[in-house]
């Protein structure tokens, strides 16, 4: 990979593998305790799953991050003094491995005995706050609506509100098994190879370790069995930590530094990161909107979201992830492949055409099934079959 050394490349491996083993070893552990305790996800009204699933999947997430990160700065720091981390940007990681832990409390603590709105939106906001004192903050919006570098006072509340968008963002997609975590983990490899690409070791060291934590996960909550003691969701404790992990990242590689401005040209980082969390992000302002279209409050729940919808089609979960996979991959590659013909307001206006375009057509196909009175039972059968 372009601009690391063989060690570099060795931490990188050894970050994921790392931390994946040690959320395969955690999250077995977490299965029976909400077993002997009854931690369990509750299940009707808005929710698709059956059966007594635990919902604190993602209490094995930050833990197997910190710990995973840490031990590889000490053994860098005892064997190659002045590396990837020691001496660079490690007050960064520092505060910024603060703030998710602070997330993550809060995420405990709902996913336990519940937290008010109010206080689970302030908490995200000291968090995102947090991310932007480290020195993580959008300085550049690339030419985006024609605007270049951006002064602190209007680049970092600029950037809590897009870390806070990201974490609300992640946890509203949560809706199925395994499209969370599926669509985080596509974005987390993309980001771990484009900072590998920079020469970035640290950032990709925190991309593919996240991506580590979540390769097992995935396999619990896809292929596990509710009832089985094979099945776990990440809840919110694991959807708010890995949407503050993915919105630090996608800022920080979107961040103008001075040593930057002699390398090669790259494709519009703003736009590749938009490419990556495109999903999740216009698809909550798309039910938002709809919602308020509607005269209901925004952040009420309810069964408009994407997944939803290919649910109502008569889709399984399985069929409907891979589809909303696929899709979320088919833009990230349309637009890696228009960015270097494109502007980038030409390109994110043809995405948003597009994701309106196909959402339209999608209401449509479920009035025509309604209609014919085939969605409902469809749905119902899909519940038969995973209790």
């Amino acid at each position: 990979v372009i601009g690391l050394t063989a060690m570099e490349l060795l931490t990188i491996l050894l970050g994921f593998l790392l931390s994946a083993g040690l959320t395969a070893l955690i999250i077995p552990r977490i299965i029976l305790i909400s077993y002997k305790k009854r931690l369990f996800d509750a299940t009707g009204g808005r929710k698709v799953h059956t059966g007594a699933v635990p919902r604190l999947g993602g209490v094995a997430f930050t833990p197997s991050v910190i710990i995973t990160v840490a031990l590889l700065a000490g053994l860098e720091a005892a064997v190659s003094p002045g590396g990837s981390f020691a001496g660079r940007g490690d007050v960064s990681l520092a505060l910024c491995l603060s703030a998710i832990t602070m997330l993550y409390l809060e995420g405990v603590a709902d996913d336990l005995v519940g937290v008010g709105y109010k206080a689970k939106f302030g908490m995200q906001l000291l968090s995102a706050s947090i991310v932007a004192a480290s020195g993580i903050w959008m300085n550049d919006l690339h030419g985006l609506f024609s605007l270049e570098a951006l002064s602190p006072w209007a680049g970092y509340p600029l950037t809590v509100l897009l870390l806070v968008f990201v974490i609300n963002a992640v946890n509203l997609i949560d809706g199925i098994d395994g499209l969370a975590s599926g669509l985080s983990s596509l974005a987390l490899f993309f980001l771990g190879c484009l900072f590998a690409a920079r020469g970035e070791t640290l950032w990709a060291v925190l991309s593919f370790t996240t991506l580590g934590t979540l390769v097992p996960f995935f396999c619990y909550n896809v292929f596990g069995r509710p009832g089985g003691g094979r099945k776990i969701f990440m809840g919110d404790c694991g959807s708010q930590t890995v949407g503050l992990l993915l919105g630090l990242l996608c800022v920080r590689f979107c961040m103008t530094c001075p040593a930057e401005a002699a390398a090669p040209a790259a494709p519009n980082p703003l736009a590749v990161v938009f490419s990556l969390l495109m999903v999740p992000c216009l698809d909550v302002l798309r039910v938002m909107m709809g919602r308020m279209r509607r005269g209901k409050n925004p952040f009420l729940p309810d069964k408009t979201h994407i997944h939803h919808k290919f649910l109502a089609l008569g889709m399984s979960h399985r069929t409907a992830l891979v589809v909303i996979l696929s899709i979320a991959a088919f833009f990230a590659l349309l637009n890696l492949g228009l960015l270097p013909l494109l502007d980038i307001n030409f390109v994110l206006l043809a995405d948003i055409l597009l994701w309106t375009a196909m959402n339209i057509w999608l209401s449509r196909l479920i009035r025509a099934r309604q209609a014919r009175g085939e969605g409902q039972e469809d749905i119902q059968a899909e519940e038969t079959n995973t209790k």
